[in-house]
């Protein structure tokens, strides 16, 4: 019976997005949300100018239908399927925000960064309490090992710093046409597989509902790109990846799992850090899938590769949860 919810749920998230995209995708057209290209970017991205964004709408509407719907085929949701869907519809507003500023409004930094931190900051502290009050675990694992410890009243600054962090990791990731749609699909995949082997059906059904959405996303997204997920998508899929991560008490596993994005930032911080001591670049660009494109790798093999070390970095993080 299981098998079949979660069967059923890759394929609705799957096919929720195949159908709205034609739909929806000449509507973002005719309103004239097209992307503007960073002049600072990759000169050979200029030419994505106009290409509509906004299109993590449809990535929204078919995790939150998919997820709905599935969880109640197998069960009552509980407290966490809403916090799943709390936390992956607020940093997607947060997100469509900073899409509609910068496409509309033609302000194409969008959001300003204290204005999208505080943001994040209020739906990362909000989910705290509602967790808190739900009496679900506090304590963080190492992996690789059987020592845990309870971080009590101060978690609520580690969920702060987590949930930020990814949700803004991912959304660095967002550069190259199918890089975060192929990323993620691998990384939430991972987790649908720890949650089933933990019991948490609703996790691994929420999970394999990300899959099928993005996946279907990913038949419009990749190169050339017909459309963008724009920070509506990015962000709420960074948001949503760290709290499967919480909610499965798999925090640290994210590092691994969640490599690629952690890589994609790194590279950003040790560019500017570099820059501001030394006056010199380590990367020709930052993020770092910049950085190949411009020693001469095309898009398409910097998609391809990047999505391979992510699957390797997916098998290794379950590895390590289910086999060590």
């Amino acid at each position: 019976m299981l098998e079949q919810v979660i069967f059923f749920t890759i394929l609705m998230g799957f096919l929720i997005t195949v159908l709205l995209s034609p739909v929806f995708i000449p509507f973002l057209r005719r309103l004239k949300f097209g992307q503007s290209i960073r002049e600072e970017g990759p000169k050979s991205h200029q030419k994505k100018t106009g290409t509509p964004t906004m299109g993590g709408i449809m990535i929204l509407v078919s995790i939150t239908v998919t997820t709905l719907v599935m969880t109640g085929k197998f069960s009552q949701p509980t407290v966490e399927t809403y916090l799943l869907l709390f936390v992956t519809l607020g940093f997607g507003l947060l997100g469509f925000m900073d899409d509609f500023i910068k496409v509309v409004m033609k302000r194409n930094l969008g959001l300003t960064s204290k204005q999208k931190l505080l943001g994040q900051i209020i739906i990362s502290v909000i989910f705290y309490f509602i967790f808190k009050q739900s009496e679900l675990s506090t304590e963080v694992s190492i992996p690789l090992t059987d020592y845990s410890f309870d971080l009590g009243w101060g978690y609520v600054l580690f969920i702060v710093f987590w949930m930020v962090g990814f949700s803004n990791a991912v959304n660095l990731t967002d550069g190259l046409d199918g890089l975060v749609s192929g990323t993620a699909a691998i990384a939430f995949g991972a987790f649908a597989v720890l949650a089933w082997n933990q019991s948490q059906y609703e996790l691994s059904i929420f999970s394999v509902a990300v899959v099928g959405a993005v996946l279907g996303f990913l038949v419009f997204n990749a190169h050339p790109a017909k459309v963008f997920m724009g920070d509506t998508g990015s962000l709420a899929l960074g948001g949503a990846i760290a709290t499967v991560a919480i909610l499965a008490k798999l925090e640290i596993i994210l590092i691994i799992i969640g490599g690629i994005f952690v890589i994609e930032t790194l590279s950003v911080i040790l560019q500017v850090i570099s820059f501001k001591t030394t006056g010199k670049r380590i990367f020709r660009m930052s993020p770092l899938h910049h950085h190949y494109e411009l020693i001469g790798w095309s898009e398409w093999r910097v998609v391809v590769t990047f999505w391979t070390v992510g699957l390797l970095f997916a098998i290794l993080g379950i590895y390590i949860e289910v086999w060590i």
